[in-house]
């Protein structure tokens, strides 16, 4: 069972209009979305739940009006800001607990907290494993680690050679979360300076894991010069250039219809991705 994790070093570069692109192209798969921030694989693969699951995480102070004296201690200490009129903002508490163990009359306790959902689904191209977090939750590397755990299972039960993962952007916790102990990483960047900037602080987290990447850099004849200047880099650290997508006006067409680009259009980008694909499956072969 092989894992390539599609990542970029900042949000919009294209990555989850390829990675749903991949789930039309891959045989034998199972899908995963791992940007539980902000998911959005879900908008092009249509999927039909067939599993949905609590994701618990975390802690929120809860104030007991009976027991409280209203001494007001808790309003002062709370450095979040969090509480108000003898009541906690759950969305301001970080669960931190000092307000608990400080409050002399022992009104406040902290509860377990309900922070999204998790989902096994059906879609047209295969099972999909993915989450959302509720409204100002954290604890997203945890999650990312669950929705990968969960995928993994799955494509050992259908026993599936191949599991697409659509990472989240940046390089905090829940890139490191879906990276870690997979077997490639497709980096998808754009030619501009901060997409320049990101990829190469992304290929350190790639490097610190002991991942093997690829870069992909899409709507690279936009500023062909940058692109040049991001081949350049790539070949003298040794990464491959897995692809580089044209420009498609297609792709904002097929992302309004809620289709990925190789199922909706042929046109330049599509040709493109198919090939990158390509590269992909031998890349993973490889590895």
């Amino acid at each position: 069972m092989k894992e390539v994790v599609v990542l970029s070093g900042k949000g919009g570069t294209g990555k989850t209009s390829i990675a749903g692109c991949f789930a039309v192209l891959a045989e034998d798969k199972v899908l995963a979305d791992c940007d539980v921030d902000a998911a959005d694989l879900h908008l092009l693969l249509q999927p039909v739940d067939q599993k949905k699951e609590e994701f618990w995480s975390g802690q929120t102070a809860v104030i007991d009006e009976e027991t409280c004296t209203e001494c007001g201690l808790c309003q002062e200490l709370c450095r979040f800001d969090a509480i108000h009129e003898f009541k906690v903002n759950s969305y301001s508490c970080e669960g931190c607990g000092f307000c608990a163990r400080t409050c002399p009359a022992d009104a406040i306790a902290m509860h377990d907290n309900m922070a999204g959902h998790w989902f096994i689904s059906d879609t047209s191209y295969g099972p999909l494993v993915h989450a959302s977090l509720g409204i100002a939750q954290e604890n997203s590397g945890k999650l990312v680690a669950l929705v990968r755990q969960q995928a993994r299972a799955l494509a050992m039960g259908k026993g599936c050679d191949t599991i697409i993962t659509d990472g989240p952007p940046g390089i905090g916790c829940p890139v490191i979360s879906s990276l870690s102990g997979a077997e490639l990483a497709l980096l998808v960047t754009e030619p501009t300076a901060s997409g320049l900037h990101d990829l190469q602080r992304v290929i350190e987290v790639c490097r610190h894991f002991n991942v093997p990447a690829a870069v992909c850099i899409n709507k690279y004849d936009i500023n062909e010069e940058k692109a040049g200047e991001i081949e350049k880099q790539c070949k003298d650290s040794g990464l491959i250039i897995a692809g580089k997508v044209p420009f498609d006006t297609a792709v904002n067409v097929a992302v309004a219809h809620g289709t990925p680009l190789v199922k909706y259009d042929n046109g330049p980008a599509a040709v493109e991705v198919r090939r990158l694909w390509k590269n992909v499956e031998s890349l993973l072969k490889a590895n």
